[in-house]
């Protein structure tokens, strides 16, 4: 698997292979290094950006290099066209030459200044573009992991539902009864925006525990009643969305401090925090699965329950759990998703299910149970996330990448039945 994900990732990155613009205070100060190689620290310069943040981010980069090399920073600009005109003109008016603007990639193909005879276009000095494949930008592959995060924490529980020879289909709704929870608790338990980071934590641990407890009746109802885990857990998805929809009116609830978004839209050293929880969630889960009594028993219930139950092996235990562990992962996923938003939104989830059952079984664990790998399934999760990405780099329609999509899950279900046949 890590061969097809690696083979994708050459092939993707060929097809989006593109001339590149640096952007943010990286241009920037390639730009002024630029600049002060050509006219020398008494240089006078005119930064152009626009309002956005890489933009802004540019402006003051480029200031900061020129003014350390005692260059002279005559206007800075953050904005339209209108405003550039403005701090030319001004500039202009001033009576000081001005050597060269320092410009990004957008604001040098403005017009505006060849309507001055003492400037014109070719003063503009803008980063230099290079070929780079899309997909392999730095931002671009953070956010793939970021965006597959969520779906492969839930991946986890799903994983170990599925070698025991289940399925949970709820975990979507509970995406959204964890996001839903985990507002109201903050709104009508805490102290609402003005809630501290001990009630948010409180607030994410009790959403939590919420879908740990409706995992927990999905695998009671299946070990005691012997509810197949297709409709067990079908009736499930449509309570827990129902419940979700009740509790919130149907409407987002936004009362939540800034703290609110921290596991969700935070970094650490530039990582989002999601993805750095993803890795160390996945660490345990293999170090569970592979070297702990518990997850010898859940390979060993999905590969024979019967022998397993005469082995000693408590089976209906073992079920229960993972469908519990199941549960919490997706009300974990589900406050990963709102803390993102910054809001407990009762239409979280949609479909989520599919996804993540999709990179489980692209990851290689098997629909009859017995087989698979935590980390196979993590992999199965990048197989998607790249194959979405690389569509929408090329541009490729949202209903033809369905069929894509639909036709990879078959693909890894028709490999695994060959297999199985093979023994």
């Amino acid at each position: 698997m890590v061969f097809v994900l690696l083979l994708l990732v050459v092939l993707i990155s060929l097809l989006t292979l593109n001339r590149q613009t640096p952007v943010g205070a990286e241009a920037g100060e390639q730009v002024a290094r630029q600049i002060l190689a050509e006219f020398g620290p008494s240089a006078r310069v005119v930064i152009v950006a626009g309002p956005t943040v890489p933009d802004v981010a540019f402006a003051d980069a480029a200031r900061k290099t020129l003014m350390s090399a005692d260059a002279s920073v005559l206007e800075q600009v953050n904005g339209s066209p209108a405003d550039a005109r403005q701090a030319l003109s001004r500039a202009v008016d001033a009576g000081t030459p001005i050597d060269a603007i320092a410009a990004t990639g957008d604001t040098a193909r403005w017009t505006i200044y060849d309507r001055f005879t003492e400037v014109g276009h070719d003063k503009c000095r803008s980063p230099q573009t290079y070929y780079w494949p899309t997909f392999a930008r730095l931002d671009n592959l953070l956010s793939v992991a970021n965006q597959t995060a969520i779906y492969a924490i839930i991946a986890i529980g799903m994983t170990m539902v599925i070698i025991t020879g289940g399925i949970d289909l709820s975990v979507g709704s509970l995406v959204a009864l964890a996001s839903v929870a985990a507002a109201i608790l903050i709104r009508d338990v805490g102290s609402g925006t003005q809630s501290n980071v001990w009630g948010v934590g409180l607030a994410f641990l009790g959403a939590i525990g919420v879908c740990g407890l409706a995992g927990l009746f999905n695998g009671f109802m299946i070990t005691r009643f012997q509810v197949p885990p297709f409709i067990t857990t079908l009736a499930m998805m449509m309570m827990a969305k129902g419940l979700a929809l009740r509790l919130s009116a149907g409407e987002s609830i936004s009362q939540v401090p800034a703290t609110f978004r921290w596991i969700g839209g935070g970094t650490i050293m530039g990582i989002p925090n999601p993805v750095i929880l993803m890795f160390v969630l996945y660490v345990l889960a293999h170090l569970v699965m592979s070297q702990s009594v518990f997850g010898r028993y859940v390979y060993a219930v999905g590969g024979n329950a019967e022998a397993s139950r005469l082995s000693g092996v408590a089976v209906n235990r073992i079920r229960l759990a993972v469908y519990t562990i199941c549960g919490a992962l997706a009300g974990l996923g589900g406050i990963i998703q709102s803390s993102k938003l910054g809001t407990g939104d009762p239409k979280l989830g949609l479909m989520y299910e599919l996804d993540v059952i999709a990179a489980v079984v692209v990851g290689g664990t098997s629909l009859m149970g017995g087989e698979g790998r935590i980390f196979g399934t993590l992999i199965g999760a990048f197989i998607i996330a790249v194959i979405k990405n690389g569509m929408n780099l090329m541009n490729i329609d949202s209903y033809d990448q369905q069929v894509v999509l639909g036709a990879v899950v078959m693909l890894a279900v028709l490999i695994d039945t060959l297999k199985r046949g093979q023994r």
